[in-house]
């Protein structure tokens, strides 16, 4: 099997990927925590901040292999999220935001509180953890739809 991945010409932002589960299970913890009440909580685990050619990198060394890359300008991706249709104009946009704009950048304050600080005991699932969740029992793809 080919694989090819595109990167963006943009792509020294860094992103926070956190698996799903986790998050829901932060936020159970949380509505039942009084250490919670009346903060803001975040979910930015040390190691799930990376930036796209990272994540490159980490994919190619657990397959062992090097992928194809096209390189795509921000321009061209700004214009598939105007015109491609759903859902596929909403991936470009969120790509767009997380990896270009680098829009998960945001400062926290004293009152915030980060969910892997606030419950270390939780061993939550790191993008390594996720990348060997891949490659012996890949979850499959969903997508959400705009009704």
């Amino acid at each position: 099997m080919f694989f090819v991945f595109l990167i963006l010409l943009f792509w020294m932002s860094i992103a926070v990927l956190n698996y799903e589960e986790d998050i829901a299970t932060y936020t159970i913890k949380a509505a039942t925590d009084p250490r919670a009440a009346n903060h803001v909580l975040t979910c930015k685990p040390q190691r799930n901040i990376i930036s796209q050619l990272d994540l490159i990198s980490c994919w190619e060394k657990k397959k062992g292999r090097m992928l194809r890359r096209i390189h795509i300008p921000e321009q061209e991706i700004l214009n598939h999220s105007k015109t491609l249709p759903p859902p596929d104009n909403i991936r470009a946009a969120i790509i767009h935001s997380l990896f270009i704009k680098g829009q998960m950048r945001i400062e926290h304050t004293a009152n915030d509180l980060e969910a892997s600080k606030l419950y270390p005991d939780y061993n939550y699932t790191s993008i390594d953890n996720f990348l060997d969740i891949c490659l012996v029992d890949p979850p499959k793809p969903k997508l959400a739809t705009l009704t």
